[in-house]
């Protein structure tokens, strides 16, 4: 009954909100404010893809540094990735800034207590430059430089003991990093080609002092539209070590979202498992592309 009472609630906020006249609302800065409320207009944008996928099949169960707790390799993936634009144009080429976020999680919804694995947090400060390139079989449209920092918001657990006289291991993961994006295009077709540098951190403190040699340095991703389709595919690769993955999505329009597909396989899936091959089917739904 609860249940009913909070839906029936929320749903005549909602009717409420949708039903409210700005015709004799005189101040015009007024009802500047109450229009951007209503069409919840304060600037944020889709950043990354967000989707949420309640299918996902990896082929072997995921490890777990807990005593214990054992995960199974189906579970469900969801992506939240917002952007807001905060200046433009100070130096008077046209290039604009930004702030974004991006929230990515791992939810084993399908075992006992329905834990989230694990969570990335990824929050960036980027400015991208217009470039108008003609003439070229793939002309360039944009260069972006960003701050990057990445984390999966664990304590340091190193040297954790529990009763069974077993170690968790650290399962606190992080890397702050500068990147740089070009962005390429031909007809319906983009290429991001993307070069990162981590920035270093004492022995002592550094989660991960290895990431790199399963990253790389380096990825491409290219974005085809065919029609109402979207079809992307990237590849990183760590040249001296063979490391990297590949990673490939499709989306098609449906009435208020789209079917999302995505396929992973390699390392750095996420943080926690980013020395971990991983084959992964996801099958669910994206909100923006």
């Amino acid at each position: 009954m609860k249940y009913l009472v909070v839906m029936l609630f929320l749903l005549s906020v909602i009717y409420a909100k949708s039903e409210i006249k700005l015709d004799k609302v005189e101040d015009m800065t007024t009802k500047k404010s109450m229009q951007e409320w209503l069409n919840h207009d304060f600037g944020l944008r889709p950043y990354r893809t967000n989707y949420l996928l309640p299918l996902c099949y990896a082929d072997k169960p995921y490890k777990s540094n807990i005593p214990n707790v054992e995960y199974s390799n189906f579970e469900v993936e969801l992506q939240i990735s917002l952007m807001i634009k905060v200046s433009d144009n100070l130096f008077g080429l046209k290039e604009k800034y930004y702030l974004s976020y991006t929230q990515h999680s791992f939810w084993q919804l399908y075992i006992n207590s329905s834990p989230f694995r694990e969570t990335n947090y990824n929050p960036e400060a980027f400015v991208i430059f217009p470039i108008s390139h003609k003439n070229a079989y793939f002309n360039i449209r944009s260069l972006k430089f960003a701050f990057a920092h990445q984390s999966n918001g664990q304590p340091d657990t190193t040297g954790v003991v529990f009763d069974t006289n077993k170690t968790m291991g650290n399962l606190s993961k992080s890397v702050n990093y500068l990147y740089t994006t070009v962005r390429l295009q031909r007809k319906s077709m983009t290429i991001d080609l993307k070069a990162w540098y981590r920035i270093p951190e004492e022995l002592k403190t550094d989660d991960n002092p290895d990431l790199m040699q399963y990253t790389g340095y380096t990825s491409a991703k290219m974005t085809y539209f065919f029609g109402k389709n979207m079809l992307t595919m990237m590849g990183r690769l760590n040249f001296s070590t063979g490391k990297g993955a590949v990673e490939a999505t499709y989306s098609y329009p449906l009435i208020h979202n789209y079917f999302y597909a995505k396929v992973f396989s390699g390392y750095t899936e996420s943080l926690i498992d980013y020395d971990n091959y991983i084959t992964k089917v996801s099958l669910g739904f994206s909100f923006s592309r």
